[in-house]
C-alpha cells in the first residue's frame, strides 16, 4: 500500500529520518509540510536517542522543487492571505534548521530549488550528488529570492551569488560547494550506505566524522554542466560588481563572451521588477549580518511581490499555461525607479505583522 503522507517520519537507530513525500510534484513544500517538519524538529531536538536528522526526498527526480507554486498562485490571484501564512511558518523553519542543536543532514540529491534550498542549505550537513541541481529560479516567475537565499548568494564569492541570483540558473555539485550551498559531496550510489552509518553514530562528532568519511571531490564540470559559473568568474565578477541592473546588462553586452551573450537574453525574458528588486534584497543581505535579518526583509519583499502582477502572470507563463511569454508590468528596467524598489523594503506597517525574528525585531518593524 502506497503511503501517500505529505511527508514520512522514520527513526533509524540514532537518526530520525524526514522524507518530503509528493514525489509527483518533485516534493514542492506545502504548509501542512512545513508544519510537519517543524513537529518533527521539535519531536527530534527532545528525543535524547536522536543524534541527527536526515532529510531526504522521495522518488528519483529530487529533494524538492520549491513551494508549492500553484497554490501560491491561486490564493495570491484570490486576494487571499495564505501565502502569507505560508511564508511567515516557512521563514520561521529556515532559521531553526539553521540554529538547530543536533546534525541535520540534508541529502540534496537531484532537483534542489526555491524552497528545497531553503529547507536544506541552512542545515549543518549538506550533501550534494552527481546528480544535484540547485537554484534560486524566482526571477522567472516575477518573484524574488526568499528562504534565506539572499543571504546565503550575497555571501559566495565574487558575484557569483548576484549572477544566480538574477538569472535563476541552476548549479551542480562543484558550484554548490564553491557558493557555500552545501559542505560535502557524495556519490548518489553512496547515499544507502552512509545513512546506514549514520543511525549507528551515537555523538554529533561521529555524525560528522561518518560524513567526512564519505565525502569525495566533485567531478569537474564541462561547459553548459555542473562547475560553469565557477569556471568563468572573470567576467562574470566584473560584470556583476555593480549595483544598477542596466550597468549590468550593458557590461555583458560589451564582454566578448559568447556566455555571456546568453546571460543578456536570459535577462531580457525576465521580471524587470524582480530583477531590480532582486539586486537590491541581495547587496541589503550582505551588511545584514544574519539569516534572521535577511528573512525578515525577505519577507516585507515577499508581502509586497504578491501585491504586484508579475508573480500571477510568471506563474502562469511558466507553470500553469506553459506559453512561455509572460507580460511584465512595467516592461522595462527604465520604468522601475529607485522609489519603486525602496517601497519592497519598507516597513510592512499595522496592517501586516512583520515576521520578527532578529533580534530587536518588532511587529512593526526592526528596532
Amino acid at each position: 500500500m502506497i503511503d501517500d503522507r505529505p511527508v514520512l517520519l522514520e527513526t533509524r537507530g540514532h537518526s530520525l529520518h524526514i522524507t518530503l513525500n509528493r514525489p509527483r510534484a518533485i516534493n514542492a513544500l506545502t504548509h501542512t509540510m512545513v508544519r510537519l517538519i517543524d513537529e518533527a524538529l521539535t519531536a527530534a531536538e527532545r528525543d535524547g536517542t536522536v543524534t541527527s536528522v536526515v532529510l531526504t526526498g522521495a522518488g528519483e527526480r529530487g529533494l524538492c522543487a520549491g513551494g508549492d507554486i500553484r497554490a501560491l498562485h491561486d490564493d495570491t490571484r484570490a486576494g487571499g492571505r495564505a501565502s502569507l501564512d505560508f511564508w511567515r511558518d516557512e521563514y520561521r523553519l529556515n532559521a531553526r534548521i539553521a540554529r538547530f542543536p543536533k546534525p541535520y543532514v540534508a541529502l540534496m540529491d537531484g532537483i534542489v530549488m526555491g524552497g528545497g534550498v531553503g529547507v536544506s542549505a541552512h542545515g549543518s550537513l549538506r550533501i550534494v550528488t552527481e546528480r544535484s541541481r540547485v537554484a534560486m529560479p524566482e526571477t522567472a516567475i516575477g518573484f524574488v529570492p526568499d528562504v534565506g537565499g539572499t543571504h546565503l548568494l550575497a555571501a559566495a564569492p565574487g558575484e557569483l551569488g548576484t549572477h544566480l541570483a538574477l538569472t535563476g540558473r541552476s548549479v551542480g555539485a562543484a558550484d554548490a560547494l564553491l557558493c557555500g550551498l552545501a559542505d560535502h559531496y557524495v556519490p548518489t550510489r553512496r547515499l544507502p550506505e552512509l545513512t546506514e552509518a549514520l543511525a549507528v553514530s551515537v555523538t554529533a562528532d561521529e555524525v560528522e566524522r561518518t560524513v567526512r568519511r564519505f565525502a569525495e571531490e566533485p567531478p569537474a564540470g564541462e561547459p553548459g554542466e555542473p562547475g560553469e559559473p565557477g569556471a568563468q568568474r572573470d567576467w562574470i565578477d566584473a560584470c556583476y560588481a555593480t549595483d544598477s541592473v542596466e550597468e549590468i546588462v550593458r557590461r555583458l553586452e560589451d564582454t566578448a563572451v559568447p556566455a555571456a551573450a546568453d546571460v543578456v537574453a536570459e535577462l531580457g525574458g525576465r521580471s524587470p521588477l524582480a530583477l531590480k528588486v532582486t539586486l537590491a534584497a541581495v547587496r541589503r543581505a550582505a551588511p545584514l549580518g544574519s539569516l534572521e535579518a535577511a528573512l525578515d526583509q525577505e519577507f516585507r519583499v515577499s508581502a509586497r511581490i504578491r501585491e504586484e502582477p508579475d508573480f500571477v502572470e510568471g506563474v502562469r507563463a511558466r507553470i500553469i499555461d506553459k506559453d512561455g511569454s509572460p507580460q511584465w508590468k512595467p516592461a522595462t528596467l527604465a520604468e522601475v525607479d529607485d522609489s519603486t524598489v525602496a517601497r519592497f523594503f519598507a516597513p510592512l506597517g499595522p496592517d501586516e505583522p512583520e515576521l520578527g525574528l532578529a533580534p530587536g525585531a518588532t511587529a512593526t518593524g526592526t528596532a
